[in-house]
This record gives C-alpha cells, sequence and structure tokens, in this order.
C-alpha cells in the first residue's frame, strides 16, 4: 500500500516542486513545446499515411459514406496540393518549436550560468581565451544545447516514431488528420498553391533540358550497353537484358499481349467434360470463362481447383469453381505499370480491352518477363510449335500473328525499326498492312529498306505466313 500512495504523491511533489522553482512563463513553455511536438507528430505521420494507402484502402472508402472517407478522397484527388499543405504546417510548427525551446532554455538557465561554464573552459583550455571571448563561448555552448535537445525531439518524437506508427495505421491515421488537413489546406492555399506552381516549373525546365541534352535517351544508353559487351554468348546475353530494361517503360500492352483469336477460352455453359478436354488440349493452368462471346469474360479458372474434383461425374457443376475478380485493362496501358498491378492485386493474367470495351486478348505474368529475358518454356509448351522458320542467314519465315517485338529479336534489329511506319500495327501482319495499304494476296512481294516481304499464304481475312528475306549490305 505503501508503493500505491507513495507514486502519486511522489508525482504531486515533483509537480508542486516544478512550479515553484520554475515560473509560469516556463511551465507554459513547456506545455506548448509538448503541444507543438503532438502536432508535428500528427502532421509528419500524416504525410505516410495518405500517401501510402492502396487501390484497397481507396475503395473501402468509396463504399462508406463517413464523412471523414469523402474528405480522405478529396485529398487524394490533389496530391501535390496535400503535399504542400502538410510541409508548410510543419516548417511552421517545427520553426514554433525551436522559439519556444530557446525562451524556456534561456530562463531555466540564464545567461550567468552559460557565462560561468565558459569561464570554466577557457581556464581548462587557455588556447580557448585566443579563440574566443567568454560571451562567445557561452553563446556556443547555449546555442548547441538548444540545437541537440531540439532536434533530438524533432526527430524521435516529431518523426521517426510517428512515421513508424503511421506505417502500420495508415488509414487509421488518415481518418484523424483528414478534417484537420482540409482545414490547413484551405488555409495555406496560397502559398501552397506558389509552392506547387514553383516545382512544376522547375520540373518542367529540367525535363526540357533533360530533353535537349539527351543524357538520358535509350540510344546512348544502349550504346553504352554494346561498348560495354563482348563476343561472348553469355555476356551478349546480359547485354539484351539490359537493353530490353531500358526499353521496358516505353512497352504497352498491345504489343505483348496474346490477341483473342490465340486465346483459348470457354463458355460457362459447356459440360464438365468438355471442359476437362479442353484443359487437356491446351495444357493452360488458367482459362478465362466467358457469357456466350468473349468480349463477356465472367471470370478465370485456375486448373488447380479442379484437382479435387477429376473423379466427378460428367454432371458435376464446375461453374461454381470459376473466380469471378478478373482484372481488365487497356491496350495501352504500359507493362511496367500493369507488372506493379500484377503485384499488388496478386494476380497473374489480366484481360486487355479495347477502346471500345470489347476483349481484345489476354496478358499474362509470362508475357511480361519475357519481354526482359526473352522466350519462356517450360514443360507443358510445344517444342514443335512454330513461331518461325530459318531458311538461311538472310531468309526466314514467320507466322504474320508474330509480334513486332519477338520478330525484331529473332533478326537481332532494335525493336524500334518500324516505328515509322508501323503505325498502331503490332504484328508482322498489321505491318505488311500498312506498308502496302490492303490486304495482299499470295506471293505479292513488298520492300522496305534492307527487307522484303513476301506473302506465301493468306485468306480472305488475314495473312498467315510471310517469307522475310534481308538484302546483305552493300
Amino acid at each position: 500500500m505503501e508503493t500505491e500512495i507513495g507514486s502519486p504523491l511522489l508525482a504531486f511533489t515533483s509537480l508542486l516542486l516544478f512550479t515553484t522553482f520554475f515560473s509560469m512563463e516556463v511551465i507554459l513553455g513547456v506545455l506548448g513545446i509538448v503541444l507543438l511536438l503532438c502536432c508535428s507528430a500528427l502532421i509528419s505521420g500524416s504525410e505516410v499515411a495518405f500517401f501510402s494507402l492502396n487501390h484497397n484502402d481507396f475503395e473501402k472508402l468509396e463504399n462508406e459514406n463517413e464523412p471523414n472517407s469523402q474528405r480522405i478522397l478529396a485529398l487524394k484527388e490533389k496530391p501535390r496540393m496535400l503535399l504542400a499543405t502538410i510541409l508548410i504546417s510543419n516548417n511552421f510548427i517545427n520553426i514554433a518549436i525551436v522559439i519556444l525551446s530557446d525562451f524556456v532554455l534561456t530562463k531555466i538557465f540564464p545567461e550567468s550560468i552559460f557565462l560561468g561554464w565558459a569561464n570554466s573552459l577557457n581556464q581548462t583550455f587557455p588556447f580557448l581565451e585566443n579563440v574566443s571571448t567568454a560571451d562567445n563561448t557561452a553563446g556556443i555552448i547555449s546555442f548547441l544545447i538548444a540545437i541537440v535537445g531540439v532536434t533530438f525531439l524533432l526527430v524521435l518524437f516529431g518523426e521517426v516514431a510517428p512515421k513508424f506508427y503511421a506505417t502500420l495505421n495508415n488509414l487509421k491515421l488518415s481518418r484523424i488528420m483528414a478534417g484537420p488537413l482540409t482545414v490547413l489546406m484551405i488555409m495555406f492555399t496560397p502559398v501552397s498553391r506558389i509552392l506547387v506552381n514553383w516545382t512544376t516549373a522547375i520540373e518542367r525546365r529540367l525535363a526540357e533540358r533533360t530533353k535537349s541534352s539527351g543524357l538520358t535517351s535509350r540510344e546512348d544508353i544502349d550504346e553504352a550497353i554494346e561498348l560495354t559487351a563482348i563476343s561472348d554468348a553469355e555476356i551478349e546475353q546480359e547485354a539484351d537484358i539490359l537493353k530490353s530494361i531500358v526499353k521496358f517503360g516505353d512497352v504497352s500492352v498491345k504489343q505483348i499481349m496474346r490477341s483473342r483469336i490465340d486465346v483459348t477460352a470457354v463458355d460457362f455453359r459447356i459440360s464438365y467434360k468438355e471442359l476437362l478436354d479442353v484443359i487437356k488440349e491446351s495444357g493452360y493452368s488458367r482459362i478465362p470463362v466467358y457469357d456466350e462471346d468473349f468480349d463477356n469474360v465472367t471470370g478465370i479458372l485456375y486448373v488447380k481447383d479442379l484437382l479435387g474434383h477429376l473423379q466427378k461425374e460428367a454432371g458435376f457443376e464446375w461453374q461454381e469453381l470459376i473466380r469471378t475478380n478478373v482484372l481488365f485493362i487497356p491496350e495501352s496501358k504500359k507493362i511496367d505499370d500493369l507488372l506493379k498491378e500484377f503485384q499488388r492485386e496478386r494476380m497473374h493474367m489480366a484481360v486487355v480491352v479495347d477502346e471500345y470495351g470489347g476483349s481484345s486478348g489476354i496478358v499474362t505474368l509470362e508475357d511480361i518477363l519475357e519481354e526482359i529475358i526473352g522466350e519462356i518454356k517450360d514443360e507443358f509448351d510445344d517444342d514443335n510449335e512454330l513461331i518461325y522458320r530459318k531458311l538461311d542467314d538472310h531468309n526466314y519465315i514467320f507466322e504474320g500473328k508474330t509480334l513486332l517485338n519477338d520478330f525484331c529479336r529473332v533478326l537481332g534489329i532494335d525493336t524500334s525499326f518500324f516505328d515509322e511506319v508501323k503505325g498502331e500495327a503490332d504484328s508482322v501482319a498489321g505491318l505488311i498492312l500498312e506498308l502496302y495499304g490492303e490486304l495482299p494476296a499470295k506471293d505479292t512481294e513488298i520492300s522496305y529498306q534492307t527487307f522484303s516481304f513476301k506473302i506465301m499464304a493468306s485468306n480472305k481475312r488475314r495473312i498467315e505466313q510471310v517469307l522475310v528475306s534481308l538484302q546483305p549490305a552493300s
């Protein structure tokens, strides 16, 4: 019982002694510092909290009708203004903390104390008298104590601790700070707008300078990679991978996707036996499922989900295993953004839609990886599947549907070689249509620079096979 009574008594005694030895100004100053530190912690933490919210968090907020949820969504629409508001508010708070800390330090430690410390230092180290007077040394000691103390407080309680907390509780802290930040954004709008416009102008100027200087152009990086590569098969392969990484952000989904005519998909109405036949014939681990037409993809069937039902009768309702969380993406999406989305959504396949909303094909994680490291073949791939056939060093037969990226990779030319003439084409057949202007008949020959294209097989709808001849450089 002595301990339980003693603890409050000790706290009360300490508070009484504090108020006795220090004036009300000092007490209010300390309380002000504590209050400002709390404000600094909330503002600093809100920066991490707001900018770490992901797609799922925003989707959850959209489904809620709470005022704070709507405020968070409104703040998300102006990220630059939000960041400027946070930085301006935090700077004002930190300046206030420094001013109050200096005031409190001056009241607690009078100038005579620092002067006494300075005289002691000068007596202990006589050479200091030749460098600085006692008054200057006292000022330096006072300054160092203030800087070290304030820095410690700001870093620990105003930056590190709140940002660590915000990382673990980003949505909770965002709800708490949505209201205050909305008010602060309105208050600091004139200053924030100036700051945002200024930084945007600087970014634009730097971008123009970088573009005009060409210091980071793709061509220069390719040349640098070529210079470092030697005539060794392994080194050349590594150089090709580096070139692919450099171009990775410029490749769109349309350039690597599998077109709808080559997609293995099933109607959700087919029987279980028909489904098993399709799976055995295709060898794929994921099968898109549609309703009547591929333009209406309703889900993805994971073949692994069927493993526990292989002995079921023909009437088994396999439709219950369809996963309806389908990822739909536009043809124009860049594959680096798609890779991030695959990682975020934990998915390996997406349905590609055109500008009219129809399904134009599918793209998988494997397609993205192949764009960097080249073609990936596993134990289920058909080794006899013909993409192209090399007749000699100057003649090849390609299928019309072969993607231009793969075509260039096989022939060892830059993927941008046909950029001026390919238009919207992404396949060899599309390139020929752009060059010729209409669907060519069989045996038609088309030339472009050092390439000659001869139509080997075609029908009324598409080009099926093309003989590509390379004219030796003169």
